[in-house]
């Protein structure tokens, strides 16, 4: 039977030049992240990232071997696994700042800082800015939809719908990859099969098609976008919601 995996601590690694090591000491204590690494050599650091894969690095822009920028440019070979990187330095230049930021990094965060403070931006940039209750309050517009149009609860469909538009609202670009990314990612999530996903949804559609709710869908996006006998793809029902979502902030 497919099951949730469980939730796993984000894996954390500290590229830092500071020789006191406060930020490392308190994530490697830190019982919220996986600590897995740490250099002040940015080559190691490419080394590091490549083989431990983090979910997130610290990564400051001065360091041995290589900076930060070439860094970050090195491990983008990462792609799909790239992990979020928040920069850290004593260079407060703003044009450091907008190089950081056009790289691709998630935050830029000029010192002193303290750990906590590195802590909450990492927290916000990992649940993409939103708070938990943010989430929660998604969660529950996306349930309402799906319960007002007729796809049922207890079928797996339903939460694989779920968490697709999450990860479209997240992520728009992800529609245009439902067959590479999209359903491979949610697959990895419940521990099952691309196919099955695939599978799963479009089942969840065909249960509110038969019962008959296609009106409900009309009444919520304010527009007649389908009749009896046009049922939506799994991708078109994503985005439409997802679109909703993002446009109600």
């Amino acid at each position: 039977m497919d099951k949730i995996k469980e939730n796993k601590l984000p894996k954390i690694y500290i590229a830092d030049n500071t020789e006191d090591n406060l930020i490392e000491n308190y994530f490697k204590d830190n019982e919220n992240f996986e600590f897995v690494g740490s250099s002040c050599d940015g080559l190691q650091v490419v080394q590091d990232v490549l083989k431990l894969k983090p979910d997130v690095i610290v990564l400051e822009v001065m360091l041995s071997g290589l900076d930060g920028f070439a860094v970050l440019d090195k491990i983008k070979t990462l792609k799909d696994e790239m992990p979020k990187v928040l920069f850290v330095s004593n260079l407060s230049h703003s044009g450091f700042v907008t190089k950081a930021l056009q790289s691709g990094a998630s935050y830029f965060m000029v010192k002193p800082i303290t750990p906590e403070n590195l802590e909450n931006r990492i927290n916000e940039i990992l649940n993409n800015g939103r708070s938990q209750n943010e989430n929660k309050q998604l969660d529950e517009k996306i349930s309402n939809i799906f319960i007002s149009i007729g796809i049922p609860a207890h079928i797996k469909g339903y939460q694989f719908l779920r968490e697709a538009v999450k990860l479209a609202v997240e992520e728009p670009e992800i529609i245009g990859s439902i067959t590479k990314k999209l359903y491979p990612t949610i697959a990895e999530r419940f521990e099952t099969s691309s196919s099955k996903v695939e599978r799963g949804m479009r089942h969840a559609i065909e249960v509110a098609w038969n019962r008959g709710k296609i009106e409900n869908i009309n009444n919520i996006f304010g527009l007649k976008i389908y009749n009896r006998n046009e049922k939506p793809t799994n991708g078109e029902l994503i985005a439409l919601i997802a679109d909703k979502m993002i446009m109600d902030g």
